[in-house]
């Protein structure tokens, strides 16, 4: 609980802390959000918070905490679906010494250590149908008992769970128990896909720099246009892990169209082993996902050989030229650069201290037309 004035001249009262504090985005979705959380947090029922895959579950149920009377208390997650079901329960309630192989020592679980404060149950929706049943137990009578123990211990805990599954399919499928899902559900918070919330985009993005730190970076009115008609299907940690890469790709530099468009690329392309020989015909486009291919010309060599031509100076000077065009195109972003040669940015940086090429070098063209994200 954070302390605010009422008003000038009147005794300091407690205010629970404002969500959005906590939860980034200008969207009437995002909003709406917050006011469930306002509603939530002046109580202790179980909240379910339902939502696709990296949408900001989690972020909503620690807000939830942070805006509750719990605050000064554990805030304690547990994803469902990634603990095997052999230690879940373990995981979940605890355990006494001796009680199975391996259990050297008594163990807390984590009902016990969230004691008086919030226990997030993430991925719901994967919990073994089995230990469904044990959950629903302890939530009718709040108190848990460890693995081989037979003495009750009373738990304060405030459930928050969460899933990205349609849990009235897995009812209907008999893959999840209706009444632990009443139980779960007395107050639900929907979060809606990234897509259909894209006044946010540009909030976050501006949180994500933040948070990331390092050199700003910007996004001209086209380049920013494409992130907002995106379909986001990784939702906002989609989004945070394209912020991530054009932080690392184009620190302090103006973000084009084609070059956020090249940012989507899901897999790093493979560079070929680099032959002296074998020199780039031409570049691709920067938006393309495809590895830049070498070719060795046309096999004619009518014109240049002769007496005292120098084939190692002559592909030196080759070498060069297209080290300079790849740090011209890419704006003298030096690991865009190397990406548009096929190369590793640290071979790439080998060669421009062989060839003495520094990033000044590149002729950086001033943008028209920019949106500054910072």
């Amino acid at each position: 609980m954070e302390q605010r004035p009422d008003a000038i001249g009147k005794e300091r009262i407690l205010y629970p802390a404002d969500p959005s504090l906590h939860l980034v985005g200008d969207s009437a979705a995002i909003e709406e959000v917050r006011s469930l959380i306002r509603y939530a947090a002046a109580t202790s029922i179980p909240v379910m918070i339902t939502g696709p895959s990296g949408s900001g579950k989690e972020v909503v149920a620690k807000a939830l905490h942070h805006c509750s009377e719990r605050v000064d208390e554990k805030f304690v997650g547990v994803n469902c679906g990634a603990i095997p079901r052999d230690l879940l329960e373990s995981e979940l309630f605890g355990h006494e010494k001796g009680s199975f192989t391996g259990a050297i020592a008594q163990r807390k679980g984590q009902f016990e250590d969230a004691h008086n404060g919030t226990l997030f149950l993430d991925e719901i929706g994967d919990m073994p149908f089995d230990m469904q049943v044990k959950l629903l137990r302890v939530l009718e009578e709040k108190q848990i008992e460890r693995i081989g123990s037979t003495q009750s211990i009373a738990i304060d805990t405030r459930i928050i769970s969460a899933t990205h599954q349609n849990l009235d399919q897995a009812i209907a499928e008999k893959r999840f128990r209706e009444d632990l899902f009443y139980r779960l559900s007395v107050f639900p918070i929907d979060i809606p896909a990234l897509k259909e919330r894209r006044d946010d985009i540009a909030p976050l993005i501006r949180h994500f720099i933040k948070k990331i730190g390092g050199d700003e970076i910007y996004f001209t009115r086209e380049a920013m246009d494409i992130l907002e008609n995106y379909e986001w299907p990784g939702n906002a940690r989609e989004l945070r892990n394209i912020v991530e890469r054009a932080v690392v790709l184009f620190p302090g530099i103006m973000i084009t169209a084609s070059q956020v468009s090249s940012l989507f690329r899901r897999r790093a392309s493979t560079a070929p082993t680099y032959q002296e020989h074998a020199l780039p015909s031409s570049f691709p486009s920067r938006g393309e996902s495809r590895p830049f291919s070498y070719v060795a010309g046309d096999g004619s060599s009518k014109g240049i050989l002769g007496s005292g031509f120098d084939l190692k100076k002559h592909l030196m000077q080759e070498e060069r030229k297209y080290l300079l065009s790849a740090l011209r195109m890419a704006e003298g972003v030096v690991a865009e650069a190397a990406y548009l040669v096929s190369l590793r940015r640290t071979t790439f940086v080998e060669k421009m201290r062989r060839h003495k090429i520094e990033r000044k070098m590149a002729l950086v063209e001033p943008q028209s037309s920019s949106t500054r994200v910072e």
